[in-house]
């Protein structure tokens, strides 16, 4: 008698190797995920996590280090302001300056962030999905937008790298370094660069291959929800900024 060993294993929780799949060979990554009728969306959202903390971290630390040097950022239209208003600016400023300011609320908004508006496209996405026609699940959503948001780690990882050398965080992130004047433009432009375009990519091939959609409605389907969820953004990010000065530090996706 012969004895036929199965392979039985389970299926890996923390597939590291698929993160380089969808990065360099996308359609595959994304062929291998519709075949499989499971939740792969932890690997990917850990990755993100890991990334947004360090990048909290780093920048925290360098805005410390520069308070301390007295490096202050003054706001655009500081010198029509009057002497009581920039003292109470600075010390403001000041009093920002403790752990709790630098470190644990950026890093509580940046993964309410990335947690909620993972959950937040996903849905919109799969409910604009199913309206073209697409066959998926919500399950297959969330693991389809987990997997394409993997472009904004690889931006993490650059930002963190860019600070460390520069010495400084990052002043005009995206395109908002073209304009000069704060408001809705200047949030909207500084959530548009070339990793939103590649997570957009991303999202139409994933789409395109977990929903059965034609190429043209998993186009239209993402770049119309891609398009809202960045308004929104911009438009929260602006009305944040004129009432506290304060602007959401990470994309929803």
């Amino acid at each position: 008698m012969t004895d036929i060993t199965l392979d039985q294993r389970p299926p890996r929780r923390f597939d590291l190797p698929r993160a380089g799949a969808i990065l360099l060979r996308p359609r595959k990554g994304f062929q291998e995920i519709a075949s499989e009728s499971r939740a792969t969306w932890l690997t990917p959202m850990l990755i993100l996590t890991v990334t947004a903390i360090l990048v909290v971290i780093v920048a925290g630390y360098l805005r410390s280090r520069a308070a301390m040097m007295g490096e202050i950022p003054l706001p655009p239209d500081w010198e029509f302001w009057t002497p009581e208003m920039q003292n109470n600016y600075m010390q403001a400023q000041q009093a920002t300056q403790g752990p709790t300011f630098v470190y644990i609320i950026p890093m509580v908004g940046s993964l309410t962030g990335l947690w909620l508006g993972w959950l937040l496209l996903a849905a919109l996405l799969h409910f604009g999905s199913t309206l073209l026609g697409g066959r998926g699940s919500m399950q297959s959503a969330l693991n389809v937008v987990a997997w394409a948001s993997l472009p904004f780690a690889v931006r993490d990882i650059l930002r963190i790298i860019f600070m460390l050398a520069a010495g400084h965080a990052i002043v005009s992130p995206g395109l908002s370094g073209f304009t000069s004047t704060p408001g809705l433009i200047s949030q909207l432009l500084s959530r548009v660069d070339l990793f939103l375009i590649w997570h957009v990519v991303l999202l139409v091939i994933g789409f395109a291959l977990t929903d059965g959609l034609p190429r043209s409605k998993a186009v239209t389907g993402v770049l119309v929800v891609v398009i809202l969820v960045l308004l929104a953004q911009a438009g929260l990010g602006a009305l944040a900024s004129s009432f506290g000065g304060l602007a959401v530090q990470r994309p929803f996706f």
